[in-house]
Order: structure tokens, then C-alpha cells, then sequence
């Protein structure tokens, strides 16, 4: 064993007379050590040696397997019985997942691009010399980042990562985000707005005014986001000006190619026309597989990981070749790439604390309390966009997890005004926290710290003091800053895998998952509008044609259908639904035992969980067996 400054992560729990002084372990009571985690030295950096131990090829990976289904829509078989599961379960089955992002190819099975692809590397490579070309001449050229939900959160903390990094080197600023409902969806979801092809060229027009060379880099994890497809678009007619890049985790032929609407292409349509410039350099897609969600869908996790380490991981490699005047190459990818594969084990050798808050988390949701979530600097960025992706995902309230900024954030957002003072929902500063959390905080709620062992020790424990006031369920993730410690890119992915777990299995243990499904998930915009009826194939085995309409008969109760209803675009309908609560658990009850939309509500009402009563229904006397575990028919989302 080594020295107390190379332990790089620490799970624990904060007790009333916890020491949060010093570079030195955070201890569980005080008069006891912690149980420290000793970090591991990297030795050989050579191509195809694993840092951790991945899993064998999965059955996802077979031809057959759900195969009108995109890998970012199947459903994981690592994952198949993750509503049974116990926190420490849950905790190895979402590690096993999320070490998927490593696996390589398997030339025996269908062969998709993997992250170590020798394709994928040179792509990469051929993306950095572009963006050295900015980095070189930062004058009236810009670095675009761009998504919706997920991806744009990932997009603003990025970008706000990338310029501190320029201002260290005393240099202008090149980088700049766009989300899907500007800066009030970093803190709230506003699924709805990703839908919004037209709102998505808008914003690239106002950021780019001016400029004459940018490379725009579009995220959408399924490859499936019309706010993406039009920005794309509208780069591919301006290539005098523009570079698109398109990262995301499904082949090009699955992309989604419905109808967008009041736009006149499909994402594969646009998919298409940048594959054919490829060649040429004049665009670039990036889309290693990276294997089906924990939860099915949920791009959140796995896709969130991936989008993180594949652009970080290309931005550093252009940075530290372009500062040294030298040629990217890549073992210069590979030695970056492992780090983040280190980042999983370290993180996962915590593996029993972190089952320890995923219970603790659960407790406090079963019992109708919450979850907060407080972190200094981009620890507090990870914090929110977690808190934030419950509200789609599981259909949380927005006060059920909630992730707080601690620190400044003068020079983050782009327009910081529709942020303050704006009301609870959208609270998420330190000022925010003290001023409306901290006086509601019960005894139930649960409070997870998160920062870093290096400065900050004395602001942490005037917080944890305010907040034991209220509640004894104080929890802490922090992470050493000297020794063998985890860089700064590397402990923000920690602590996203670990938060990503805790709230995941949180829910999974209120009962709000069926297998490995998000059956509550909130029906907020056109991918979670079909992800649905394709959820409710899959557990009634009923036609595409039957589950939709059940899905609108609950959107329009207790208004009877009519023709016009039905014929009404999409959008109407998901403004409708957006505002409805347990719109896809009511209408599964109501196809499985053919009752209306009042009696199944009453069942939900009365049940222990939204699990326990579609289980009874499924089980019910007298009913057919189902599709559940059958491949859902259906579109290609």
C-alpha cells in the first residue's frame, strides 16, 4: 500500500463530527479510517490492451436480435432483469454495461465500429487536423458544439472546460455550445423543443454570424434528433464556411428516418449526404457502437459516457499536438482513450458505497422525499444534468433529484438571465440551494456532496453543517487532486457513472423500471412518442395501430377520439401528453386488461408501484401471454 495521496476516489458518509480538513480521506466515523482506494500505475500504453476486464460480445451484437431496433433502443441482455435486482445487483449489471464503451469488434458477430476501430481512429485523427486549423488561427473562426437534452448538456460543459483551458493559456475563447431550448434546458428538461428542426438553424445562424471557417460538431446519441439534422443540413449547403461533424452510437442505415416535421428531410437522409462527403474530408460522422442503454434508450448513461470521452479525447489530442507543433498519431488517441478506461475501474472498485447510496438514494424516493445533489465547479455541471435527465427517463417530478452548482459561474451560459431568478424549477446555484432547499430539507432527504480534496475543504464543511441541521442522510464523492489521482476529465466521468447509477437505481427501486424498461418515461417529444408505443408492443404483443391509439385515447381523456384528433400532427399530441403524468403505465394497463383510462389510474393509485401493478396485469387470470420478452415490431426509431 501507498500513500494516503493516491487514492484518487472516495465514497463515504458524512457524520456530525466528520473532519473535512486537509488532503486526507474523508472518514465514516470519526476515530476510523476510511477504507481507502489505491489507484493503479498504467503501465504499456499498447494498442488492444485493456485496462479493464470487458465483457464478451453480447447477444445484442447477432443479427436477429430486435432487429427493427436501433442499438441505442434495444434492450440490453446484460440488464434483462434489473427490476429484481438489489443495489449491489444493480451497481455490477450497470458497470458491465457501462464497460461495453471499451469492447472491441468481433469480426465473427456483425462487425459494428467500436471505439478502438482502426476506422474510428482515423476519423478522429482526420477531425483534429481540422480543428487544429481553428486552434491555429482563432480569428473570426469558432468550435460549435451542439444537442438537445443530454447532448447539449454535454455540449455547454465542454465548451466551458475548453475555453478555461484557452483563458490558462492566455488565449481567446474559440469554443461555444447550442441546446435545444437554450440555456433554461441545461437545468430543466425540454425534451420538446429537440423536435424543432427550423429553431435548430436559427440558433447556428446567431452564433456563427460573422465568422468565416467552423467546425460544427452535432450530437445526437441515436442519431435521431431533428435540432441535429437541420444544423447538419444547413452546414453541408454552406461548406465554404462550415465542417459538420455528426457524433452518435447507431450504423448510418439506423438512423431515424420518419418524416420530420415541417422540415423537409429525414436524419438519415442528411446522414447519407455527409457519408458521401467523407471521403473528401469536407464532413465526418463519428459512430462507434457502444452497445444497448442499462435502461433501454436511457442515451443518457452509456451514450452520455461515450459522447464525453470521444470528444474530450479528440479536443486534448488537438490541443497537445497543435501546442507541440507535432502529428497527431494514434497512440497519442490510444494513451488518452485508456485513461477513461482507467477512470471505469477506479470508479468501480467503489462498487459497494456506491450500492450504499443507491440505496440510501432509493429510500428517499420510495418515501416521497429527495435527492440533492451538490457540486463544486463542473462537478456541480455533472450534478445537474443528472437531477435534470430524471424528469424524461423515469417521469420524475423535477424536485425528486436535482443537482446544485456550487462555485462560480459568472462566464458559463450564454444567456444567464433566463436562469436567475426564474423560479424553483429552474434553482441551481449555492444561493439557490441555502435559499429555497435548505429551509424544506426533511429528515428523509438525502444530501450527496461532491468536490474535490485540493482547496475547497472549508466551504464544504460550513455546507454539510447547515444541512445536518435537517437531515443525517449526508453523503460525499471526492476525489484526490495529488498523487495518483484521476485528471479533471476523468474524475467529471467518475462522477457521472456514479450519479447516473444512483439515480438509475433509485428508480429502479421505487418501482418505476419493468426489466430493463423505462415504462414511466414522460412522453415529451417525437423519439419518446414512439419509443413508447414501442413499449407497449413489447409487454401486450398488440399491432403498432392498437397501442398507438391506446396511447392517444390517455393523452385525450376523458375527450372521446375523433378522426381529426387522430389525423392531427405529432406535435399535438406530445404538448398534450408532455403535461400528463403516468400517460404510458395507464395505457398498458388499459390494453392488458381492456379496462378505461379511470380504472387503470385507480389500479396505478393503489399499487405499491407502478412495477407491482403492470406485473398483476401482466399475470392476471385468463390473459394471453404477451410480446414482453419478444422483439417489439414496430419502426425503426
Amino acid at each position: 500500500m501507498r500513500g494516503r495521496s493516491e487514492c484518487p476516489v472516495f465514497v463515504s458518509q458524512l457524520t456530525a463530527g466528520t473532519e473535512v480538513t486537509g488532503l486526507q480521506p474523508i472518514r465514516f466515523v470519526p476515530g476510523h479510517r476510511h477504507h481507502q482506494l489505491w489507484a493503479w500505475t498504467m503501465r504499456g500504453m499498447k494498442k488492444y490492451r485493456h485496462v479493464i476486464e470487458t465483457p464478451n460480445p453480447g447477444k445484442w451484437e447477432l443479427a436477429g436480435y430486435e432487429a427493427n431496433l436501433p442499438i441505442s433502443e434495444k434492450s440490453n441482455p446484460i440488464t434483462r432483469e434489473l427490476d429484481k435486482a438489489d443495489p449491489v445487483q444493480i451497481v455490477q449489471l450497470l458497470k458491465e454495461c457501462d464497460a461495453e464503451i471499451f469492447q472491441e469488434e468481433d469480426e465473427a458477430l456483425l462487425n459494428y465500429k467500436r471505439l478502438y476501430s482502426e476506422s474510428v481512429l482515423k476519423t478522429m485523427i482526420d477531425i483534429i487536423s481540422k480543428v487544429q486549423e481553428v486552434l491555429k488561427d482563432p480569428d473570426n473562426t469558432l468550435i460549435v458544439l451542439s444537442g438537445g437534452g443530454t447532448s447539449g448538456r454535454l455540449a455547454f460543459l465542454i465548451t466551458v472546460s475548453f475555453n478555461k483551458l484557452l483563458k490558462g493559456l492566455g488565449q481567446l475563447p474559440c469554443y461555444t455550445y447550442i441546446i435545444a431550448g437554450g440555456d433554461r434546458s441545461l437545468v430543466v428538461s425540454q425534451e420538446g423543443l429537440e423536435d424543432c428542426a427550423l429553431l435548430g438553424i436559427e440558433e447556428l445562424r446567431k452564433v456563427c454570424e460573422g465568422k468565416k471557417k467552423v467546425v460544427f460538431i452535432g450530437i445526437s446519441c441515436g442519431l435521431s434528433a431533428p435540432f441535429v439534422a437541420a444544423q447538419l443540413d444547413f452546414c453541408l449547403n454552406n461548406l465554404d464556411i462550415f465542417l459538420p461533424v455528426l457524433v452518435g452510437f447507431n450504423p448510418v442505415s439506423m438512423a431515424r428516418n420518419d418524416r420530420i416535421e415541417g422540415w423537409h428531410s429525414t436524419f438519415r437522409q442528411v446522414a447519407e449526404r455527409m457519408q458521401k462527403l467523407q471521403e473528401s474530408h469536407k464532413a465526418f460522422i463519428l459512430n462507434p457502437a457502444v452497445g444497448p442503454e442499462g435502461i433501454s434508450g436511457s442515451s443518457r448513461m452509456k451514450g452520455g459516457s461515450a459522447t464525453k470521452i470521444l470528444l474530450e479525447t479528440l479536443l486534448l489530442a488537438a490541443h497537445k499536438t497543435v501546442s507541440k507543433e507535432t502529428d497527431i498519431s494514434e497512440k497519442c488517441l490510444l494513451e488518452i482513450l485508456r485513461t477513461y478506461e482507467r477512470a471505469h475501474k477506479v470508479t468501480y472498485t467503489q462498487s459497494k458505497k456506491i450500492a450504499a447510496l443507491v440505496k440510501q438514494a432509493g429510500t428517499s424516493l420510495q418515501k416521497k422525499a429527495c435527492v440533492y445533489m451538490v457540486g463544486w465547479h463542473t462537478l456541480g455541471i455533472i450534478a445537474i444534468m443528472d437531477g435534470a435527465e430524471c424528469i424524461p427517463t423515469f417521469g420524475a417530478d423535477y424536485h425528486d433529484v436535482r443537482g446544485f452548482l456550487i462555485g462560480d459561474h459568472s462566464e458559463m451560459f450564454n444567456k444567464e438571465a433566463d436562469l436567475i431568478a426564474q423560479g424553483s424549477q429552474f434553482a441551481f446555484s449555492q444561493e439557490d440551494f441555502v435559499k429555497m432547499v435548505l429551509p424544506s430539507l426533511t429528515a428523509l432527504d438525502t444530501v450527496l456532496f461532491l468536490f474535490t480534496l485540493d482547496g475547497e475543504l472549508t466551504e464544504v464543511e460550513k455546507l454539510v453543517v447547515q444541512v445536518k441541521e435537517k437531515t443525517s442522510n449526508v453523503q460525499a464523492l471526492s476525489h484526490a487532486t495529488v498523487g495518483q489521482y484521476l485528471p479533471k476529465f476523468q474524475r467529471e466521468l467518475s462522477t457521472k457513472w456514479i450519479l447516473n447509477t444512483v439515480s438509475t437505481g433509485a428508480h429502479v427501486l421505487k418501482g418505476k423500471i419493468l426489466h430493463n424498461h423505462m415504462v414511466d418515461l414522460r412522453v415529451s417529444n417525437s423519439k419518446l412518442f414512439w419509443r413508447a408505443v414501442s413499449i407497449l408492443q413489447r409487454f401486450t404483443g398488440h399491432s403498432q395501430a392498437r397501442c398507438q391509439e391506446g396511447l392517444l385515447k390517455t393523452i385525450y381523456d376523458p375527450e372521446v377520439l375523433s378522426d381529426e384528433i387522430r389525423s392531427a400532427e405529432l406535435s399535438k399530441h406530445i404538448a398534450i401528453a408532455a403535461e400528463k403524468n403516468q400517460v404510458v403505465p395507464t395505457t398498458l394497463l388499459c390494453l392488458l386488461r381492456n379496462c378505461s383510462v379511470q380504472e387503470a389510474q385507480v389500479r396505478l393509485d393503489t399499487s405499491p408501484s407502478i412495477r407491482a401493478a403492470i406485473e398483476a396485469s401482466l399475470n392476471a387470470p385468463g390473459r394471453k401471454r404477451g410480446a414482453d420478452e419478444s422483439d417489439p415490431t414496430g419502426r425503426n426509431m
